[in-house]
């Protein structure tokens, strides 16, 4: 296998990618520990809106990893500072499966379908599941036909359970722009608002940077638009189709993030 230069940080998406429902891919903890053995710099980065930075990191270390609650950066983290910096005092509809409100200091909160008519003045909407019932959706459309803003954490198509592919946000947020003749702003991956923050997070820059991911569009070829080196893995979503029809080719492909430490030279 061919190493590469990359000597500044490395930033690495977690489900698909260490994990599946949660459990450590084959080889995964290990190269996490040789990673950090060798003093690479790195975030994990990812679009999980399920929990919470904390859980999300509790979870990972309780399955070996060596990582803890400064090393993850969520989509809801990101949101949170977003909605700060560009609605701020803005009252938030948040629609998402998953109780992630500990990320979204300083939002004010209300439940989607909660808030008297007129007082929502931005609809977030975060991972899918069983809280994205018709009468939610439902909800967030009058809020938006009302003159409410669209926030959407990610567009995440599905992911990968230990039952197979489960839909997510993607599948549901083309509808409400649709029907409510408005686009959401992207705070997740992939947009580049999400990687700059993840750089700053670490203090690295780009072109020293490598983001490993198993969604090609999401997660690789987004970052290498940002000047990111890519690397896909072919664990959790990838699918060959996919990967065959993309818009553009990774810098580089491993079977596993257990593949990683070689290609570094670590």
């Amino acid at each position: 296998m061919e190493r590469i230069g990359v000597s500044g940080a490395a930033l690495i998406d977690i489900d698909g990618v260490l994990t599946v429902d949660w459990q450590p891919l084959p080889g995964a903890v290990a190269a996490m520990e040789r990673l950090r053995a060798a003093g690479l710099p790195l975030a994990l980065v990812t679009n999980t809106t399920s929990r919470t930075r904390a859980r999300v990191a509790a979870k990972l270390a309780g399955a070996g990893f060596p990582i803890g609650e400064d090393d993850i950066l969520t989509a809801p983290s990101v949101t949170a500072a977003y909605l700060r910096e560009h609605y701020p005092g803005a009252r938030c509809a948040l629609l998402n499966s998953g109780d992630v409100r500990e990320d979204l200091a300083g939002v004010t909160l209300v439940d989607v379908g909660e808030g008297a008519r007129g007082d929502v003045d931005v609809v977030v909407v975060g991972g899918a599941g069983d809280a994205f019932s018709y009468a939610a959706l439902n909800a967030a459309f009058r809020h938006l036909q009302r003159g409410a803003r669209l926030i959407a954490m990610h567009r995440n198509l599905y992911w990968r359970t230990s039952e197979g592919f489960d839909l997510d946000t993607g599948a549901f947020l083309p509808g409400l722009e649709r029907a409510a003749r408005v686009e959401a702003e992207v705070t997740g991956k992939p947009a580049e608002a999400f990687y700059a923050t993840a750089l700053a997070h670490l203090g690295a820059v780009a072109s020293e940077t490598l983001m490993v991911g198993d969604d090609i569009e999401t997660d690789v070829l987004a970052a290498q638009r940002f000047g990111i080196t890519g690397v896909l893995v072919r664990t959790g979503k990838y699918l060959p189709e996919t990967h065959r029809s993309a818009t553009g080719t990774p810098d580089h492909v491993l079977d596993s993030f257990a593949d990683l430490p070689a290609l570094l030279g670590h």
